[in-house]
């Protein structure tokens, strides 16, 4: 069966990840994205290289490994919006299609004619998505930002890293850009949210998703326990700030993931470190006081796992219901057994030759299943397919269009 949402066209004028991560979902779940890019240039991040992409032969493609990652499934189209035929083009497309995604700067959509406002007037249901840093409104809502810039903003990075007290204490950001990608889903939800509405009133609507609003949110679980108690969360590097144990431990070769929920699961691991004095100790029966000895507990438990391998410890630790694990490189990752099996690999053919790999998205739908049509296109791929399917240009209005340079 076709994909849950092949029923729907999506005009993405996104670039770099928050926008396109959320266009790539929806592709993924079966719409047809039509990537909008600059001619030549084409969305920042396929010069986020190296690496690249190779083509059949083994050389490198003009594509980098990070374009690739979030732009699957997806047609591209390159024109030129500084152009009055290339801002036509695209409000021809807008009234055609059923949902646009932009992540411009606030504003600079609406001089090309281009804004919610306007393109309601020729498409009242289109429901037209707009992903910025700091949101539509506000006194921050005129500047730029990435990422980086949220997750210190945004608190993230006060409650990353390592203790202060400790070596390596300090503010750090997550290795994967977090604020984005967490965005770009929050924009999935509100464009299915938006549909679902349309169904009832006929009409699209504005979405206003923003990096700043997203990564604030995101820290509710601390943020909620400050509003509590009034006292300022802080770095806690691999612990916990309520669960004891809940940390890496060293082993004889490496370290181990151990995650304790309850009481229940210390007493287990209690009994399988053979260490069933610590499961009698008054001081950590609870978690309460687990806590409040933390310190206490866990040099015991350091001593004990620096005894044996890591391996040793997981095998030992299989069946006993506490959850524990290594701490993988991406190469291990994709020898992890269950990885394997959920086949989390996917590898397609490339328009330029060779095969490029991207990772499974998670969603898995009994009757309607995610099908991996595109591979992330070259800039301008699709530009005369999508033209003249959709606005029935004729290959001599291509032509004049690509002489002006209006289209790649």
């Amino acid at each position: 069966m076709a994909g849950p949402l092949s029923h729907l066209r999506i005009l993405d004028l996104t670039r770099v990840l928050a926008g396109p991560w959320c266009t790539q979902m929806l592709a993924d779940l079966g719409a047809d994205v039509i990537k909008v890019e600059r001619p030549v240039a084409g969305d920042d991040t396929r010069h986020w290289g190296p690496p690249w992409t190779k083509d059949g032969q083994g050389d490198n493609t003009e594509d980098s490994a990070y374009f690739t990652s979030t732009n699957r499934n997806k047609r591209s189209i390159a024109v030129d919006l500084s152009t009055k035929e290339g801002q036509a083009l695209v409000r021809t497309l807008a009234a055609k299609s059923d949902i646009l995604v932009e992540n411009y700067k606030v504003g600079d959509l609406k001089r090309y004619g281009l804004s919610y406002e306007d393109l309601r007037e020729v498409n009242p249901r289109l429901i037209y998505c707009s992903v910025t840093g700091y949101g539509q409104t506000g006194p921050y809502a005129s500047r730029p930002g990435y990422d980086f810039v949220f997750q210190g903003e945004g608190g993230l990075m006060s409650i990353t890293g390592e203790a202060d007290d400790k070596p390596g204490g300090g503010p750090m950001k997550t290795s994967i850009a977090v604020a984005d990608v967490l965005t770009g889903l929050n924009a999935a939800i509100g464009i299915l949210s938006a549909i679902e509405s349309r169904h009832e009133t006929g009409r699209g609507q504005h979405i206003d998703i923003a990096l700043l609003d997203t990564i604030v949110h995101f820290g509710s679980n601390q943020i909620v326990s400050y509003f509590t108690s009034g006292k300022i969360p802080r770095r806690w590097g691999n612990a916990h700030p309520n669960l004891t144990p809940y940390q890496i431990f060293k082993t004889a070769d490496g370290h181990l993931i151990v995650a304790c929920g309850n009481d229940a699961q210390y007493q287990a691991i209690c009994s399988i470190l053979g260490r069933d004095d610590l499961a009698r100790d008054p001081r950590f029966q609870i978690m309460s006081g687990r806590n409040e000895n933390r310190a206490a507990l866990v040099q015991q438990l350091e001593k004990t796992f620096s005894e044996h391998t890591t391996e040793e410890w997981l095998k030992r630790l299989e069946n006993c219901d506490v959850p524990t694990g290594a701490i993988n490189t991406y190469d291990k990752v994709f020898q992890h057994p269950q990885v394997v099996h959920r086949q989390m690999r996917v590898d397609m053919p490339h328009v330029a030759g060779g095969m490029v790999s991207t990772v499974r998205n998670p969603i898995r739908l009994s009757g309607t299943q995610i099908e991996y049509r595109y591979a992330p296109p070259q800039r301008g791929q699709h530009t005369d397919e999508i033209l003249g399917e959709i606005l029935d240009l004729a290959a001599s209005d291509l032509e004049a269009l690509r002489k002006k340079g209006t289209i790649e």
